[in-house]
């Protein structure tokens, strides 16, 4: 792992300068005798280092021809021949990048069947029951890039056909997350916008003998479609079925009893084309429609109708569905029967996004959010784009991250620290630097010769990003250091106190039942060297030091890959949030909600509740970094 984080820091520097040439030498040198950039087989490595080659002008036109970089170049044209990437190319732009443009870095183009520049139409279908998570993310950023690649059309729909799960919160919630996502659709519709065309699409599938009414029992339906076998109900007449549906719609007694099926092979070995069900009552009131329908379609009959109809070109879905593509294609064919004029529709498979330790199913989200094992479901511990957003997630990262992935068919677990650790190079050259000492015994240093009376200074936040601003440094006679460090430190030894200068400690005291140190005391040295010295923050004993409360996440379930028929409750983890009291510098209380910071020896934090009053802490919510 710290081989491959190592050429993922080297590609984010491979850009062009003075150094680069330096830099593509070492690498040729270095793939002179191997194959991939780490171990035997591709790893994340090699797609960091080909992408951003791949995505570089100057290595296409110029620095590629160079003889000088023969391991380099037999090494880039491999991978561009690896089955992961033959289908994939950079995104070119012609004539260059604009001004004010930006380049999208790992980026890639699936080469989509039949699509025409200017004609492509993609969409992101959403169901509005639950939160968008990183899964449904990757979903609409490759739908967005294919689209602008293609200079076509992103539709966003909501798949509104089930009234018992879906809430206007949910539709508010994804709308709020596309925007956070910089995915901006060139319109928005519902399913439920097309229910009085669906209904009067099902009387003509009817007519022509494509549904029927079916009121087998649910468990026995199950069964006889897990066996082949063809349901009693399968041969009623078009006037039975069409009397029937006017009772579903209704639902009266009698057709509550019922759904409508589309008849297809009973016998095929593909169970998803074995008459699956394509209409149900309920009564639930819709979150948009209300009382006005009792009857919905099911997915599996909506979505070849209202891709076709608005004029979708190529919906992607995640190869999960693959069972289900023939289905698709099958039932809109019966549906152009009735609607000659509705067009075809090209299906392109991706895999679905995984991660280790993390579930992505919404009914399970569901569940830890209804029993109170999480606070909501923008939980910092939820792979859902708000908790992850509050956890300390950059938009920047997570998008780099997604179109890394490209549109690969291979299904993968992916583990965490990856994308952390693009994140982490994303935050460290900008953010703010600020100093907390843990509350918990703390320990008092004593200096001999500290300034009696405070003394203030202002410095960078950051020193090498002036961006960053400013903030105060106090230093007092009497500073305080977290009980960790106090215990690394020895009666005698010389230290460093970060941004002041050294420091002997001249004495220490202990807490002889516990081993604690209790109280310190130091002669600053700020000639001394501290090239070879230990390193501690410190913050001054001032009153206008704010309360902070540090929160630390760890992962939801402690199992790394859910199988099917695992209980969901015997795999919560337990404690997977930790809250440690501390003391921040004066500078926290103009922290702002969703800043990101670090404190300095602690790592990386996000504000999730800023400064209000004296009583109320400051929230950090404390960012993974690997």
């Amino acid at each position: 792992a710290a081989q491959i984080d190592q050429w993922i820091d080297w590609s984010c520097v491979m850009k062009p300068g003075q150094a680069l040439p330096a830099l593509l030498k070492h690498l040729d040198a270095f793939l002179a005798s191997r194959s991939f950039l780490v171990g035997d087989a591709l790893t994340l490595a090699d797609l960091a280092i080909w992408g951003t080659l791949a995505a570089m002008p100057l290595w296409e036109q110029k620095l590629k021809k160079d003889k000088a970089l023969g391991s380099l170049v037999k090494w880039y044209d491999a991978m561009s021949a690896l089955p992961e990437l033959s289908a994939v190319k950079p995104k070119k732009q012609a004539g260059g990048k604009g001004k004010g443009e930006k380049g999208e870095g790992g980026s890639f183009d699936i080469n989509l069947v039949g699509a025409e520049k200017g004609k492509v139409v993609t969409r992101f279908p959403p169901e509005p029951s639950g939160y968008l998570h990183i899964g449904h993310a990757k979903a609409c950023l490759l739908n967005q890039y294919f689209a602008k690649h293609y200079e076509g059309k992103m539709l966003l729909r909501f798949d509104d056909t089930n009234p018992s799960k879906e809430k206007d919160e949910f539709v508010e919630n994804i709308m709020h997350d596309l925007k956070s996502l910089e995915v901006f659709p060139d319109k928005t519709s519902y399913t439920s916008d097309h229910f009085p065309a669906m209904l009067k699409l099902a009387e003509g599938m009817i007519k022509l003998g494509h549904l029927y009414a079916d009121d087998t029992p649910k468990e026995q339906m199950r069964e006889e479609r897990m066996d082949g076998i063809e349901s009693a109900r399968r041969n009623r007449s078009v006037e039975e079925n069409l009397r029937l549906f006017e009772e579903m719609k209704k639902a009266s007694e009698e057709g509550q009893k019922h759904c409508m099926r589309v008849k297809l092979d009973m016998k095929h070995p593909n169970k998803a084309l074995r008459d699956p069900v394509c209409f149900r009552c309920n009564l639930t009131p819709h979150h948009r429609t209300g009382t006005t329908y009792k009857v919905y379609p099911t997915y599996d009959f909506a979505c070849p109708f209202v891709d076709s109809f608005e004029g979708v070109t190529h919906a992607l879905r995640t190869n999960e569905y693959h069972d289900r593509d023939a289905q698709f294609q099958w039932i809109l064919k019966l549906q152009q029967e009735v609607m000659p004029e509705l067009p075809n529709v090209h299906i392109w498979e991706f895999s679905r996004l995984n991660f280790v330790n993390t579930v992505m199913s919404k009914r399970k989200l569901q569940w830890f959010v209804d029993t109170g094992k999480v606070s909501s479901w923008t939980d910092p511990r939820f792979p859902t784009v708000q908790g992850l957003l509050r956890r300390g997630m950059t938009v920047k990262a997570l998008r780099e991250f997604i179109l890394l992935q490209g549109a690969s068919r291979n299904t993968t677990f992916q583990e965490w620290d990856k994308i952390w650790t693009m994140n982490k190079k994303i935050n460290d050259p900008v953010v703010g630097r600020h100093t907390a000492v843990v509350s918990q015994k703390m320990v008092p240093i004593h200096l001999s010769n500290g300034p009696a009376s405070a003394e203030v200074e202002t410095v960078p936040r950051h020193k090498k990003n002036p961006a960053a601003g400013k903030k105060s440094l106090t230093k007092t006679n009497k500073i305080w250091m977290d009980q960790e460090d106090a215990k690394a430190i020895k009666k005698g030894e010389e230290v460093t106190l970060m941004h002041w200068g050294n420091c002997i400690i001249d004495d220490i005291s202990l807490d002889a039942a516990t081993g604690d140190v209790t109280s310190m005391q130091g002669t600053l040295n700020l000639e001394g060297d501290f090239r070879k010295t230990q390193k501690f923050t410190w913050l001054a004993d001032i009153p206008d030091n704010t309360d902070l409360e540090l929160v630390y996440y760890e992962h939801i379930i402690t199992k790394k890959k859910l199988e099917e028929g695992d209980n969901i409750e015997d795999l919560v983890t337990p404690n997977s949030k930790r809250e440690v009291t501390a003391i921040g510098c004066p500078n926290c209380r103009n922290l702002q909600k969703g800043e990101i910071i670090q404190l300095e020896r602690k790592g990386y934090f996000i504000v999730d509740r800023p400064f209000l009053n004296a009583k109320s802490p400051i929230v950090l919510n404390s960012i993974p970094d690997k």
